[in-house]
Parts: C-alpha cells; sequence; structure tokens
C-alpha cells in the first residue's frame, strides 16, 4: 500500500479532539472533507501509536491517519 504525506487544515476542539477540514496534497491540489465517518486509535508508521480517521471526499472513502510522536498526516492508497 502506498502512503502520501499531506497537509491537512483542521479544527481543534477545547476537549483536544481533531477534526480535519481540508487536505492539502503535495502537488498543490485540495480536498474539501465531506464527513467524518470515523474516528479511532490505529498503528502508524513512525511511533506506531495514532488514529485513523476514516474521512468522504467526493463521495470515496478515504483512510487518514495522524502519527502521534511527530503529527504528520498521511494517507494510505
Amino acid at each position: 500500500m502506498a502512503r502520501t504525506y499531506v497537509g491537512v487544515r483542521a479544527m481543534h476542539e477545547l476537549d483536544g479532539s481533531i477534526t480535519p477540514l481540508v487536505i492539502h496534497w503535495p502537488d498543490g491540489r485540495n480536498f474539501e472533507v465531506d464527513r467524518l465517518l470515523d474516528v479511532r486509535p490505529a498503528p502508524t508508521v513512525g511511533s506506531g501509536l495514532g488514529k485513523r480517521y476514516v474521512c468522504r471526499i467526493y463521495n470515496k472513502q478515504v483512510n487518514l491517519f495522524r502519527d502521534n510522536l511527530d503529527g504528520k498526516w498521511y494517507i494510505e492508497h
């Protein structure tokens, strides 16, 4: 499975939760998150600890990951 590191514009709530709003692809394209379907702990590349955000973008389900150690976001596709 390929991994692409991306930029993410997100809303950070007072309770510490993070909601991704827009994904910034490395080639300059931006994709608005239509809906956040699920958030749960998941293994990641860097620290092995992080969260998986299941998002819907243009009617396609996308798994967006955030590594807890370095804060990097990436998509597996």
